[in-house]
């Protein structure tokens, strides 16, 4: 009987075991590897510990100097001036914009100051001091997620959802943006108000814009005649309305009265309540062109102008942070002892290992 019973195969025993030996090897290396990371990342923790309790009084001598330098140079060095404005786009002129910036920019590097007078119209006089010329957009973080948030509720939602934030930052420019910042360094306090002008003067009188202007001013001005003679019509039929009412109560006494319109029989209230509404959207759309139109008189133009003499600026950029002398080079020199220190460390380190070896 026990014949006839299925015996089990040997080797399929093995081989399940030996698979479950193997899995467990494989965690167990697995682990094994996490261990040492994390043994590697607290060691290295201690050891930076160790070396800033060792070299402490080496950093803190580092700070102080920095500091220190700072202050020097801020009392001896050539001050630098600082003006700035901003500018509000009314068309896509930021590329061109941001072309011009860069060119001015180049000029004053090259030092080419009969070149800039030619191009900017300002005499050499305001000019020669200036050290450089900047743009930047003035779009804050905040206002960055609300563009990203608008950008994506204007796309399908399969198109959506494979746009992240960081991928629209990356596909972003800078010169896209409606609000501009142009900022003019120089060594000696001026009037920089011409420069400015002149540099917003140049987008304005750009042939290709002031076409796309011409055409949107006629476009703007043909949709605001149509809305007027929009309103001259619905006025004169309000009147009708009105007057056919008051006759209608005069006639029949009854505040209920109904009229024929176009062989319909329809509440002259309604009627008028619907001409009323149809009236104040066309009044509300012909402020709106209005405000398109004063919009549209400057392709690009100041919004607000700061320190147009210029105020003394000593900032330093590092990272991209704008950051004062002092602990600017504090920073430097804290930032150098410790690389020159870890340098050191390491050449004893190699020498130990070669000894070894």
């Amino acid at each position: 009987m026990s014949k006839d019973l299925p015996q089990q195969n040997p080797s399929e025993e093995v081989d399940l075991g030996q698979l479950f030996k193997l899995i467990g090897n494989a965690f167990d290396r697995f682990f094994k590897f996490i261990g040492s990371i994390l043994n590697s990342l607290f060691l290295a923790f201690v050891w930076i510990v160790f070396f800033l309790k060792k070299h402490f009084i080496k950093f803190i001598i580092a700070g102080i100097v920095g500091v220190a330098l700072g202050i020097l140079l801020e009392k001896t060095s050539e001050p630098v001036y600082k003006s700035y404005i901003t500018v509000k786009q009314n068309y896509n002129t930021g590329e061109n914009l941001y072309n011009a910036i860069s060119y001015y920019n180049d000029l004053v590097e090259q030092q080419d100051i009969s070149t800039l007078e030619s191009v900017l119209g300002v005499e050499q006089d305001a000019l020669s001091s200036i050290d450089k010329i900047e743009i930047e957009s003035t779009l804050s973080e905040n206002q960055k997620i609300q563009a990203y948030d608008a950008y994506i509720k204007t796309l399908d939602s399969t198109v959506a959802s494979t746009i992240d934030y960081e991928s629209f930052l990356k596909n972003d420019k800078d010169y896209n943006h409606r609000y501009q910042q142009i900022t003019i360094k120089a060594k000696e306090r001026n009037s920089f108000s011409a420069v400015f002008n002149n540099i917003i003067e140049n987008i304005n009188s750009n042939p290709y814009f002031k076409r796309e202007q011409e055409k949107d001013i006629k476009a703007l001005n043909e949709q605001a005649l149509a809305i007027n003679r929009s309103l001259i019509k619905s006025d004169t039929l309000l009147n009708v309305y009105q007057k056919a009412i008051i006759k209608a109560a005069e006639n029949n006494n009854n505040s209920q009265a109904r009229i024929t319109i176009d062989n319909k029989d329809t509440g002259s209230s309604t009627k008028e309540f619907e001409l009323y509404s149809k009236d104040l959207e066309l009044r509300e759309k012909l402020v709106e062109i209005e405000r398109n139109i004063a919009d549209k008189q400057h392709i690009i133009e100041i919004t607000s102008s700061k320190q147009d003499s210029g105020s003394i600026d000593n900032s330093k950029e590092l990272l991209g942070k704008s950051m004062g002398l002092k602990s600017y080079y504090a920073l430097i020199l804290l930032t150098l002892t410790f690389l020159v220190l870890m340098g050191l460390e390491f050449i004893k380190f190699l020498g130990r290992y070669k000894d070894k070896i």
